[in-house]
């Protein structure tokens, strides 16, 4: 039943390409002229380029509906902000802001270095941005506590002298003043102790921040680029300084696109010549250079289109789809190999149409295996929760479907126009008319350049070419021969160990510094404060979710059980809060607060006392605590991801309704969903390529091994990505996707073939279906790795990591097309001619 099922499906597919194939010959200028018009079209879309562009980190890098999401509207909502009143620790946002790393190699607290740091935060207030011609400092930007500029504590502690260092017992983490205690580990990094414990004797970075009024957002931006433009130009005696805005990672990831424009440009060159030389022939008639040179315009057609389509309809654009043009070119030139393997193995007597008609046929079921796993495994990519992975899996389904439309019609037109010139016997440069075969008396230079259109008056067909003979002739018997099928089983085994292995050690996640290029002068903060301020992690906000009794004794015992689960936790380090606080206050009072009224009575000259906490009490109108805040300073002690769920789940087990949150939870999210976003997407585009093989190869075993092909190049590309210091996150996620499109082609056109041979002989199938498809599936490996081998000297990870993926990918299918499928088909005899 299977069999007669695939059958049904395969040869009136076969019968409708041989029918397309002989239209398009008999009519060739219709079909080379339409796609070309209809490019022109919609590549009109590209106006509209910048207008779509949506490059925007939050957006394009996070779950768009992670939980992380949901709780900062709840802490928006319920504990607003209060422009008088700034706390970057109270932040729902990462809030705007300019920070630097002052770093010395000895003591960055001694004078000179304290007075180099000095003289620079002067310099950075007293600069100067001119906003509708209006000049405006620091203090006319600035974030306001108490109608003040936030202030940097070290510098406060100090009195803005350097001098004072000496007179200061600064103990770390924190500092503690007569009116509150201050959190010296956001300041000092890489800190000494003295033998106590707790006084700092030396450190050796310092933190700056100068937090911005965000209501002006032209003005904070224009602030901003004003402090980058300072401080690139500043070189201090006794320091060194790296610094980073609120928004310099979204102004550096921008700069991304246009670091691979030059490399657009060198990727085609390079291509064409290569699909050149490989379809080049020294036969001066039946060489195919103008259709390599059109399989390369018609891949870049089939983007042109793809994108000016859905840019025409509105569709946002990101930078990771700009990746797109280099796979489609890969597949453009795999349908073009194959499509001219096909072309040689027709009879050259034909009639164009006839020969178009059999091409179109022969390559019928291959072409549209590789189209639709393409195109399904992308589209299926869509529905992943990062924007970034459903604009490149949108836009390059798109194109690979125009792709394919252009394999046939105007790659086929062109075909046809180039059978016409062989057909005539012309030359290939310059269309004149020339000789099949050289007379005696002509020089070889002469027989070289201008003799050509011989065949095998035998089988009527083009003579093999002597690379492509190799396949036949060499390498597959060499294959098949029993020494070297047990040789490739102990390869494959050591290949899936090795593979497995770095399954289990992939890291998840991206690191956010990734999405700048290598020579961003963020990267250097990053790395400085990687180095220096790795101790301590966020300072995540506690919130209790509902309306509770915190003068009940019983109550308030719940809530500290909650806050013990917490400190309990081996990356929690201290616990902040007003309750906390309040206790100390009434303690040391000796105040009573076992009843409501008392309770509220204490509390008021407590928040006049201690006016911040104000932002973490939701009032209610008739004076009752509807919602309330606390803190607990993590540690990095565990991963992210650990950290994350470890404080999700303790909130989620407390008896009092509890939310957990940090603006950096909005990017960590990523953690909870990628590993299972990406098995679950790669598993149901697997299960659709099965499906699609199922119904074009005529033989479920056979499509079972194709199937089995791709999932193991997906292990195989998972754990060696990891090997090659590659993590799971959205970027790779975008390319496990595509690496199923792309596996499938080497495996699909093998088994294929192998099912398609007369032969009775396994052995002799395998041989027959490397001859036939051998050189081709070789020559769109080589192209598609050329067409991305630029971009591993670009200085974007993102382009680097697409580069990474991209040539495991086609390696691993390559050796699986080549060398492990042909021998696994051999051993299931099971898979025998269907014609």
């Amino acid at each position: 039943m299977a069999r007669c099922s695939t059958h049904c499906i395969e040869r009136p597919l076969r019968l409708c390409f041989q029918m397309m194939g002989a239209f398009i010959g008999s009519h060739p200028w219709w079909f080379l002229i339409a796609p070309l018009l209809l490019s022109m079209g919609l590549g009109g879309g590209f106006y509209f380029l910048k207008e779509e562009l949506s490059n925007n980190i939050e957006e394009q890098f996070t779950p768009v509906d992670g939980q992380a999401k949901t709780e900062r509207r709840f802490i928006q909502e319920t504990f607003p902000g209060n422009d008088s009143m700034f706390s970057s620790l109270r932040l729902s946002t990462r809030g705007s802001f300019a920070t630097l790393i002052a770093t010395s190699d000895w003591n960055i607290l001694a004078v000179e270095p304290l007075q180099d740091i000095l003289d620079l935060d002067s310099k950075i207030r007293r600069m100067v941005v001119h906003v509708n011609q209006q000049p405006l400092e620091f203090v006319d930007v600035c974030a306001e506590v108490m109608g003040s500029c936030a202030s940097n504590d070290l510098l406060d502690i100090i009195g803005y002298k350097a001098n004072n260092i000496d007179a200061v017992n600064l103990t770390f983490p924190w500092y503690h003043t007569g009116l509150r205690d201050v959190p010296l580990h956001l300041s000092l990094g890489s800190v000494t102790l003295n033998n106590e414990g707790s006084v700092v004797e030396a450190a050796q970075a310092l933190q700056l921040h100068y937090y911005l009024n965000e209501e002006d957002s032209r003005t904070t931006e224009l602030w901003l680029e004003s402090f980058i433009k300072l401080l690139s130009d500043q070189s201090p005696t006794h320091i060194q300084v790296t610094f980073s805005t609120s928004m310099s990672m979204q102004w550096e990831f921008e700069k991304s696109p246009s670091s691979v424009v030059s490399l657009f440009s060198i990727t085609y060159a390079i291509v064409i010549a290569f699909s050149v030389l490989s379809c080049w022939r020294s036969d001066q008639v039946r060489t195919k250079v103008w259709v390599a040179s059109c399989g390369v315009l018609s891949a870049a057609l089939a983007v042109v289109s793809g994108f000016g389509v859905l840019l025409l309809l509105g569709q946002p654009f990101v930078v990771t789809a700009a990746s797109c043009p280099f796979m489609i070119l890969g597949i453009g030139l795999d349908d073009m190999f194959i499509l001219i393997s096909c072309w040689h193995r027709t009879r050259v007597l034909d009639s164009i149409p006839d020969r178009l008609a059999d091409t179109s046929r022969e390559a019928a079921v291959s072409i549209s295996i590789t189209t639709l796993t393409d195109a399904l495994a992308l589209f299926l990519g869509y529905s992943s929760p990062f924007g970034s992975v459903r604009a490149f899996c949108l836009y390059a389904g798109v194109s690979v479907c125009f792709c394919s439309l252009y394999s046939l019609t105007f790659l086929g037109a062109c075909m046809a126009v180039d059978g016409r010139r062989e057909a005539d016997n012309k030359h290939w440069f310059t269309c004149a008319k020339i000789s099949e075969d050289s007379p005696p008396a002509d020089s070889k230079t002469f027989s070289a350049c201008c003799v050509g259109g011989s065949f095998d008056w035998t089988t009527e067909r083009e003579e093999t070419r002597p690379v492509g003979g190799i396949y036949e002739q060499f390498y597959g018997p060499f294959l098949t021969h029993k020494l070297t099928k047990v040789c490739v089983y102990g390869i494959y085994a050591g290949y899936l160990a090795v593979s497995i292995y770095g399954c289990f050690t992939l890291k998840e996640g991206l690191d956010v510094r990734n999405l700048a290029l290598d020579d961003s002068y963020i990267r250097k903060y990053y790395d400085d404060r990687t180095q220096h301020f790795s101790d301590f992690s966020y300072t995540v906000m506690v919130a209790v979710k509902q309306p509770f009794p915190y003068w009940h004794q019983e109550e308030q015992q719940l809530l500290l059980s909650c806050i013990s689960k917490f400190e309990s936790l081996n990356y929690v380090n201290s616990t902040i809060g007003w309750f906390s606080s309040f206790q100390q206050y009434t303690n040391a009072a000796n105040l009573s607060t076992g009843s409501q009224e008392a309770f509220q009575a204490h509390l008021a000259p407590f928040l006049e006392l201690n006016s911040p906490f104000r932002l973490d009490i939701n009032w209610t109108a008739d004076g009752q605590i509807q919602a309330s805040r606390f803190f607990i300073q993590t540690l990095n002690k565990s991963t992210m991801k650990d950290m994350l769920i470890g404080l999700r789940e303790t909130a989620r087990e407390c008896p009092v309704e509890l939310l957990v949150y940090h603006p950096a939870f909005i990017y960590l999210d990523q953690y909870t969903v990628i590993k299972d976003t990406t098995v679950q997407t790669v598993l149901v585009a697997v299960l659709a390529m099965l499906l699609v093989s199922l119904l074009l190869i005529p033989s479920p075993v056979c499509s079972v091994l194709v199937a089995f092909a791709v999932c193991s190049v997906i292990v195989g590309v998972t754990g060696f990505m990891s090997l090659w210091d590659v993590s799971l996150d959205s970027i790779s996620m975008i390319n496990l996707v595509m690496c199923i499109g792309f596996s499938v082609d080497f495996s699909a056109h093998v088994s294929y073939a192998f099912i398609s041979s007369s032969k009775s002989d396994s052995n002799q199938k395998a041989r027959d279906a490397l001859a036939h498809f051998g050189y081709p599936i070789m020559q769109g490996a080589l192209s598609t790795i050329l067409g991305v081998a630029v971009l591993s000297v670009s200085g974007s990870y993102l382009f680097r990591t697409f580069f990474k993926i991209m040539f495991l990918v086609i390696c691993f299918g390559l050796l699986h097309g080549l060398v492990f499928l042909p021998v696994f088909l051999t051993v299931f005899g099971a898979c025998w001619a269907q014609q």
